[in-house]
């Protein structure tokens, strides 16, 4: 089933006006391509615990939200370097950051697109 794919960007401004209008702060850290690019989606509430999701393909070819790194508060380093290393990977790749409480759930409700 082929379906419409919402372009990056307008995920990516939708993601972060939804968690600003909760209360919570959205902030591009790297843009990607426009149309087509991937989203990597870190969550944090108050800069810390961080977590990064992607969108990572099923089986039945579909694509779902993955938790894909958790930050070690002991190296946190260790995250920003996987970050890091993912932009470096893929130069279409978008890297967000939504800080509020309980931030996956932005993301999660929005399972289908993509």
């Amino acid at each position: 089933m082929d379906e419409a794919r919402l372009p990056a960007h307008l995920e990516v401004s939708g993601l972060i006006r939804a968690v600003d209008a909760a209360g919570g702060f959205g902030t591009v850290i790297a843009k990607g391509e426009r149309d087509a690019g991937t989203l990597l989606v870190i969550c944090c509430e108050r800069g810390t615990n961080a977590q990064a999701f992607e969108r990572m393909p099923q089986v039945d070819g579909t694509r779902k939200w993955t938790r894909v790194k958790v930050q070690d508060p002991e190296n946190p380093d260790e995250f920003s370097a996987y970050c890091e290393r993912r932009r470096a990977q893929d130069p279409d790749l978008w890297v967000i950051e939504l800080d509020i409480a309980n931030a996956e759930r932005f993301i999660l409700a929005n399972e289908t697109n993509g």
